[in-house]
């Protein structure tokens, strides 16, 4: 089993929030609904890659 320092999936919100917010700033100028969507589909997202990276970490061992 893999333990919390080899396991970067969760790396993989982080990022997700990170690359909304970034997205959601030119947004902001049009509608500030429009930059909470932007991050909250990066969260999204990053939750959808988390749970790819660790079905197949998962598979791995």
């Amino acid at each position: 089993m893999m333990n919390g320092k080899d396991d970067k999936s969760n790396w993989a919100i982080g990022g997700g929030i990170l690359s909304g917010l970034g997205a959601g700033f030119f947004f902001l100028q049009q509608s500030a609904l429009m930059f909470v969507g932007a991050m909250l589909l990066g969260l999204g997202i990053g939750l959808i890659i988390t749970s790819i990276l660790s079905s197949i970490n998962l598979k791995k061992e």
